[in-house]
């Protein structure tokens, strides 16, 4: 009997923790999307109402698969039952309709659909984001001299895992799916929150970062991006690669930002199998070398070229230099920036009268002030003058 089989089996014989053993043991590069799926199963199955671990290890399990298993009733219903025990009817409703497109009038799956549908038409009344800041902090305050203690004793760094899992822990009440950093700058440890690259998400993480208490402020240092690192090397396999490495052609573009060709030589074997390995190795360098916030603020985007240009380059390390000779000073910090910084667009009116309102406006800005919320400061142009 296949691995597959066996566990169908243990799941009609209610053995699920059978089913979580056995498939535990393989490697996760290992296991088929079926036997990901099975293991999905088998936590939903074991988990309990308002636990949200066992969803959350179901959801990182499925999510790969989708398209392996775009028309699957059983995937379908699995994801979105992850996602309705994780309070999450909006997408949770999309894949049980999809559930139930796959197997036409199944009962539980329609069942599940009118209840979405019904809680999603009420009142939320969800914690705010101030009140789960306040919780992540409280849990982060409760083990980070845990953290402190690990980082000085684990020498070797074998232990990156348990510090990320404990952080992680203690910050998801806020910060569900953000990226962090953990390490010591010579004088505090530091804990760096990222913005993976978008603007949008710098004011929630700003203001995250604005209410620590003083209790966490005594030994460490709140950060949104990552720092600029001299000397920075990122591996990818085998290959070691440093900004140095990459060749670069910036062209100023007319708000005052650089795009970017870059030519990375040591990648150029990995391009064609694995075009998203490389962007983010070289995403990941552009941070390393001028910092997170100024690679959001300053860099319109970038292309990335199997062979160099036949016009002069630069090396990627030289584009500190470059943005310094826009007169653009680097950000240090997304608070520094998102305090300094304001967004604008323009319209030309709609002379429509019928229109709708919004249409009317000529200018918008948006300006965070110091609590880092979003502010509109808005300058309509009326029609008729």
């Amino acid at each position: 009997m296949d691995l597959l089989k066996q566990c169908q089996q243990w799941f009609e014989q209610n053995e699920i923790q059978k089913v979580i053993d056995a498939l535990e043991v393989i490697p996760a590069g290992e296991r088929t999307p079926e036997l990901d799926s099975e293991l999905a199963k088998a936590y939903i199955a074991v988990a309990h109402i308002g636990e949200r671990e066992p969803f959350e290890k179901a959801l990182e399990l499925l999510a790969p698969h989708e398209e392996y298993f775009a028309e699957n009733h059983c995937w379908n219903y699995r994801i979105a039952s992850a996602y309705y025990y994780l309070d999450e009817e909006g997408p949770a409703l999309r894949y049980f309709e999809k559930a139930l497109k796959a197997r036409p009038g199944d009962k539980d799956t329609q069942e599940y659909i009118n209840d979405c549908r019904r809680r999603l038409s009420l009142p939320r009344f969800e914690k705010n984001f101030r009140e789960r800041a306040q919780e992540a902090w409280a849990a982060f305050a409760q083990i980070e001299a845990e953290l402190r203690q690990i980082m000085d004793i684990d020498e070797t760094r074998q232990r990156g895992e348990e510090l990320i899992e404990k952080c992680g822990n203690a910050l998801k009440t806020a910060l569900r799916d953000t990226s962090f950093e953990l390490g010591f700058n010579g004088e505090k440890y530091e804990l760096i929150l990222s913005p993976e690259g978008l603007r949008s998400r710098l004011f929630p993480l700003v203001y995250f970062q604005k209410q620590a208490p003083e209790s966490v402020l005594e030994h460490w240092d709140i950060r949104v991006g990552r720092q600029p690192c001299e000397g920075f090397e990122l591996r990818a396999g085998e290959i070691k690669v440093r900004a140095e490495d990459v060749q670069m052609w910036a062209e100023k573009t007319d708000d005052q930002r650089v795009s970017l060709v870059l030519c990375c030589e040591k990648l150029t074997p990995i391009l064609k199998e694995n075009t998203d390995k490389v962007w983010w190795a070289l995403s990941m360098l552009v941070d390393q070398t001028i910092g997170e916030v100024s690679a959001i603020a300053f860099v319109a985007g970038f292309d990335v070229y199997a062979q160099p240009k036949d016009e002069p380059a630069k090396r990627l390390t030289q584009l500190p230099e470059l943005l310094q000779s826009m007169g653009l000073s680097l950000w240090r910090d997304g608070s520094d920036y998102l305090e300094n910084s304001y967004l604008t667009y323009e319209l030309e009116p709609v002379e429509d009268p019928e229109a709708d309102w919004r249409l009317d406006v000529c200018i918008c800005r948006c300006l965070p002030p110091a609590s880092a919320h979003q502010r509109l400061s808005v300058c309509p142009q009326r029609r008729g003058g």
